[in-house]
């Protein structure tokens, strides 16, 4: 197990006695990407012990196995093979899956067709594709795009509120074909097609799977039917098929242009030295603040009101994926794995939680993310926006002693008693690790490369933990329960309430009187 590695033990010596030297600045350029590593806790020792542990964890040959398409999802006996669908030279079923797409949205834009567009998944399946959507579409499209992921009736009814079903084009992403809310939202999508009366209502429908079989005898046609690959994790399908709406909303050349950028970042990690390798430099300082320092969490706070959804979509790429407490043998890990991720665009985070940042107990490492340009046309926004970023992360770093509290106080006019007792409120601990992540501007291109570093990132974060980052087996037992207490609450069979808890057998008995009321 991890914790009995000696290079384990020798990485967290080496972390617990490293600090962040404000004064040395570590920069990592790739892709149009500043990252910014200054922040974190540094020394020789520490990188030395790094390499070592990453050497003890046969990382080159790991790192191999996964670009190449290798056996890299240990307990399901499969490839995790997402690089495949971003790289320029593609395999062929690849390739003809892309061109397949292409024309598809050539066609519809030739005929100005599909005026809207309801987005139906879940998860993987939903958060890359909003936030594309959402990154190079928010000041609006010519088509409309809504999305519905919640099983909650009220998310289809607002998604098909207000379009007109014959210029509606309903997009069903699952790759198993059996996810029960997109099935269901999407049944009830056919019903509103057909209650329209909407010649051929089957035609309105799109399907992105790694079953096509399925969705063909759920009744899409099979030529609007696209393929995914079981060797593609859900929350890394973006690069597939599963980008159709962002092709159709904001343009295939946004497509392509996200592939290049994933590209180029994933060339990046295959040949970039350790200490300048962008993706290995963040699992390492994630791991120290996870596993060392002890931090429970990690904020994202990108400065760009238009990566709202990047949140989201990293806090379901790390939580889904290093949300293990067991290795690869079915043991302990004994070490915190997997923080809590968490955020909100600056500056709305700095009037909501970022008093906690500051002044807590606790703490959270920040990736601040922001971009160096702005699209838009007001340069004193971006002004404030970027000195916000800086001057949050400022303070972070380097705190402020109660000398310099007490001076603060006097100097705005309060009595030495007064001062000395408001000046402890105005302490800040500083010394709270970042990463400062600095776009050139926010184009295809770099937000393809910096969702690649984040993919990359949390591959190194569970090789070194000794976990597998390709399953989700809670989450799937989570679905099994569901399907056993829905056909109770539907009266298809009697509850078991001998194998359960008191509060559910309660809850079960209650909702399912009320369903029938």
């Amino acid at each position: 197990m991890l914790s009995n590695m000696p290079e384990w033990v020798a990485f967290k010596d080496a972390a617990r006695t490293s600090s962040v030297n404000v004064q040395n600045l570590r920069l990592i350029q790739v892709a149009g990407i500043d990252l910014d590593i200054s922040g974190q806790v540094s020394s020789p020792q520490l990188t030395e012990a790094a390499r070592a542990l990453l050497a003890a964890r046969d990382f080159p040959a790991m790192r191999e196995r996964l670009l190449s398409g290798g056996i890299a999802n240990t307990t399901e006996e499969r490839a995790a093979w997402h690089t495949a669908l971003r790289a320029p030279a593609a395999i062929k079923e690849v390739a003809q899956e892309r061109q397949r797409l292409n024309a598809f949205v050539r066609l519809a834009d030739s005929e100005r067709r599909w005026r809207n567009i309801v987005h139906i998944g879940i998860g993987g399946s939903d958060w890359g594709v909003r936030l594309t959507v959402s990154a190079f579409g928010y000041a609006g499209t010519w088509r409309e795009v809504h999305f519905v992921a919640n099983i909650d009736g009220h998310a289809i009814q607002g998604g098909l509120a207000g379009l007109d079903p014959h210029d509606t084009l309903i997009v069903m992403a699952s790759k198993s074909f059996t996810t029960a809310e997109t099935l269901q939202n999407g049944q009830r999508a056919l019903e509103w097609l057909q209650a329209a009366g909407v010649e051929n209502p089957q035609s309105h429908i799109v399907a992105i799977t790694a079953r096509p079989e399925t969705a063909k005898k759920w009744g899409v046609p099979e030529a609007n039917i696209f393929k995914l690959w079981d060797w593609v994790g859900g929350r890394f399908s973006m690069w597939s098929a599963v980008n159709l709406t962002t092709a159709l909303a904001v343009s295939e050349d946004v497509v392509a242009g996200m592939l290049a950028g994933a590209n180029a970042m994933d060339n990046h990690f295959a040949q970039a030295p350790i200490e300048q390798n962008a993706p290995i430099q963040m699992a390492l300082a994630g791991v120290v603040n996870r596993s060392v320092l002890d931090y429970g969490s990690l904020n994202i706070a990108p400065y760009d009101f238009r990566l709202a959804s990047l949140v989201p979509y990293v806090q379901q790429l790390e939580m889904e994926s290093l949300g293990k407490s067991v290795d690869l043998d079915g043991e302990p890990v004994n070490v915190p794995t997997g923080p809590a991720v968490w955020g909100m665009p600056g500056t709305d985070a700095q009037h909501t939680f970022f008093q906690w940042l500051h002044q807590g107990s606790d703490g959270a490492p920040v990736d601040f993310i922001v971009c160096q340009q702005a699209d838009h046309g007001w340069p004193a926004h971006h002004t404030s926006l970027l000195a916000n970023c800086l001057a949050q992360r400022e303070a972070l770093l380097k705190g402020k002693g109660y000398d310099a509290a007490l001076q603060e106080c006097l100097d705005a006019g309060m009595s030495q008693e007064q001062a000395a007792k408001v000046a402890r409120h105005r302490v800040h601990p500083g010394g709270r690790p970042s990463n400062l992540i600095v776009l050139s501007r926010l184009s295809p291109y770099t937000l393809g490369a910096l969702l690649a570093m984040y993919e990359h990132k949390v591959f190194v974060q569970g090789l070194i933990w000794g976990i597998n980052p390709f399953d989700q087996w809670g989450v799937e037992y989570g679905k099994v329960l569901a399907k056993g207490i829905t056909a109770e609450l539907s009266g298809q069979v009697q509850p078991d309430n001998a194998s359960r808890d008191a509060s559910t057998a309660h809850w079960v008995q209650t909702f399912a009187r009320s369903l029938k009321a």
